[in-house]
């Protein structure tokens, strides 16, 4: 027998033939049997190994399926050819290696956290099982390809009576993030169109707009918003905004702002707004600001907003609202589109929405994030005139301005140094231009239980080795 295997572990719970399918594979890929070896037969191979024929047998079998060796008609079995296969091994063992983690630091002011303890897990259960029903079978097949009618219509209900936003249900197409609802609106509005982006704003959009080879340009914003004076001043056809609190910076978009924004859509066929609404539920000041979608009167305006910041950000659904002229050519567009949301998901929350829980769930959230912010600025105010705060009418994050001599860069390294980690504004920029003289980072407050806050910001306070005043 000139074949050289490793003796079979009859004590192993792993199945002999198993063992010696995986033996002979290996010795295969290393090139041990060269191709065109004939292996011995199985009555051989039994005796040399003292095993059954059947156990040879379910090794063979499963060698010949894979395409390790093969089987000729009274002849026996030959390896075959596998470069190709070892290759694919080698790829597989180098993408088995251990993950690498980002860093977790001991203080995080991501603006992305939410409050997870404030959770209402109890009435979620329940709806989750209720869904889960036998009676729910159907769930289990594709739904309808723009979103389950029954979460569009509890979605159209919310936005008409908390944002003002008018639409029916078939207007609303649900997805999994912006992220990826977006790339349905670039692609629907053409190869042709240029984009105006906030400058500073979301990167997140701006990468998907440069992933997608679309052309854009930055335009200014301060205390009131985008600049629209500046935005009629460049060859764009579609603005990108979030009117009502301006990521980063917190402004919010003037009244006169916005019915500039809305005569500059207007003014020229083929012109639209895409209205990121994404975290305008809470806002701690006056009134809710009326969304452009409803002050919109040429339907120019894209609405889009998420349940990332209002429930949770792993529901992973989002939506947005197509003007009614729209709709067709959207369906034209992904006539092989299926909502990328499943669908008993789409019911447990459409449900909680039916039955007030989410209204509900939202009043309540909207107190504890107040508080929080009321105990960040209190925390913050010791340390005034050294620090000024801005954008705290609404959302879970402030920007804060910082006397020092620093660039916002090096005062995230010095706060990094003592594991905290903030974000320096100008990573949301996309020029130079509108860069404040002084250094400004982002602060967000929502994943921080309360008696944590006043201890974070005395920490970052003494990374930056800045006292009370």
């Amino acid at each position: 027998m000139d074949i050289w295997l490793n003796p079979v572990d009859k004590s192993s719970s792993t199945p002999l033939y198993e063992q010696l399918y995986r033996e002979m594979k290996e010795a295969i890929i290393r090139g041990d049997l060269v191709v065109g070896t004939k292996l011995p037969s199985k009555r051989q191979l039994a005796e040399f190994l003292t095993l059954s024929q059947t156990t040879i047998e379910l090794a063979y079998g499963q060698l010949v399926a894979e395409g390790f060796i093969k089987a000729v008609a009274r002849s026996g079995y030959y390896v075959e050819q596998v470069e190709e296969l070892a290759f694919a091994d080698e790829m597989r063992l180098k993408h088995d290696q251990p993950e690498v983690f980002k860093h977790t630091y001991s203080i995080d002011f991501n603006s992305g956290r939410i409050d997870t303890s404030s959770f209402p897990f109890n009435q979620w259960r329940k709806y989750a099982k209720d869904v889960l029903d036998e009676t729910s079978r159907d769930l289990l097949l594709l739904g309808h390809p723009q979103g389950d009618v029954e979460l569009r219509q509890e979605i159209a209900n919310y936005i008409y009576s908390s944002r003002g936003v008018r639409c029916t249900a078939q207007q609303i197409v649900i997805g999994s993030g912006t992220e990826q609802l977006m790339p349905l609106l670039i692609r629907l509005l053409g190869k042709q169109v240029v984009f105006a982006i906030e400058n500073p704003g979301y990167p997140m959009t701006h990468h998907i707009f440069a992933n997608y080879d679309r052309e854009t340009v930055a335009v200014p914003v301060d205390e009131d918003g985008m600049q629209v004076a500046e935005l009629e001043k460049k060859q764009a056809s579609v603005a990108y905004v979030t009117p009502s609190h301006q990521f980063p910076t917190g402004a919010i978009l003037s009244a006169s702002r916005r019915v500039q924004l809305l005569n500059w859509a207007s003014a020229k066929e083929g012109r639209y707004i895409i209205e990121d609404d994404y975290d305008s539920e809470f806002r701690y000041v006056g009134k809710p600001i009326p969304s452009l979608q409803g002050m919109d009167q040429s339907e120019r305006v894209i609405y889009i907003s998420t349940f990332s910041k209002s429930l949770m950000p792993s529901l992973r659904i989002a939506y947005f609202v197509l003007p009614m002229h729209l709709l067709q050519a959207y369906r034209e567009t992904f006539p092989y589109y299926s909502s990328t949301v499943p669908r008993l998901d789409q019911h447990v929350l459409a449900q909680f929405m039916r039955d007030g829980h989410f209204s509900k769930h939202l009043n309540r959230m909207r107190k504890l994030y107040r508080k929080k912010l009321e105990k960040l600025t209190q925390a913050l105010e010791a340390f005034k005139p050294s620090v000024h705060i801005s954008g705290e009418q609404a959302g879970m994050h402030i920007v804060l301005t910082v006397d020092s001599e620093a660039t916002d860069r090096e005062l995230v390294e010095l706060a990094k140094q003592k594991d905290i980690r903030v974000y320096a504004l100008t990573d949301y920029h996309q020029s130079t231009q509108n860069i404040p003289s002084k250094p400004q980072v982002l602060i967000g407050f929502g994943g921080f239980e309360e008696e944590t806050i006043a201890p974070a910001v005395e920490a970052l306070m003494n990374a930056w080795h800045i006292k009370k005043a």
